[in-house]
């Protein structure tokens, strides 16, 4: 977890984790929407480095594990659209509200767990402090391109 001294981008750094290329829409719709000091964030999907989507079915074709490490690549491709679109994790005071969605079975119950991928990436680059905001954790029947989850979210800028 990140320590309040560290910056976002400090923090971020000190994963060693890679970006994904930021997504461009492919809708009718903005990735990110800047409103006085809030920063909301569209919809957005694991995408992977070469640009690709994580696909499948929690529950079904992925177990929750691997539905968490997806959760985590929907967390690094939002920090992506951050970067892209505002030049530094920094700007960024905290997060305010996650909302994720996993695509997984009728039966599978563990939502939040899943979900828990976006949520400890983000405390890890914030600090538990302002890392972690509201939060809800669903399931659906299904979602775009068969990806196993995707997250939105608010946060407050710098």
């Amino acid at each position: 977890m990140q320590t309040d001294t560290l910056s976002p981008e400090a923090a971020f750094a000190k994963l060693g984790l890679t970006l994904p290329p930021a997504p461009l829409p492919l809708g009718v719709y903005k990735p990110y929407l800047i409103d006085g000091k809030y920063l909301y964030l569209s919809g957005h999907g694991p995408v992977q480095t070469d640009k690709s989507l994580i696909t499948g079915r929690v529950g079904d074709d992925m177990d929750m594990e691997q539905g968490k490490l997806a959760a985590r690549q929907v967390g690094l491709t939002m920090l992506a659209t951050i970067k892209t679109h505002l030049g530094s994790l920094d700007r960024v005071k905290r997060v305010i509200k996650v909302l994720g969605m996993v695509n997984c079975t009728a039966d599978f119950g563990r939502h939040p767990y899943v979900i828990n991928g976006c949520s400890e990436l983000f405390a890890a680059v914030w600090g538990t402090e302002n890392g972690i905001g509201v939060r809800s954790a669903v399931g659906m029947g299904s979602l775009p391109d068969n990806i196993p989850v995707e997250v939105e979210a608010l946060f407050e800028l710098v």
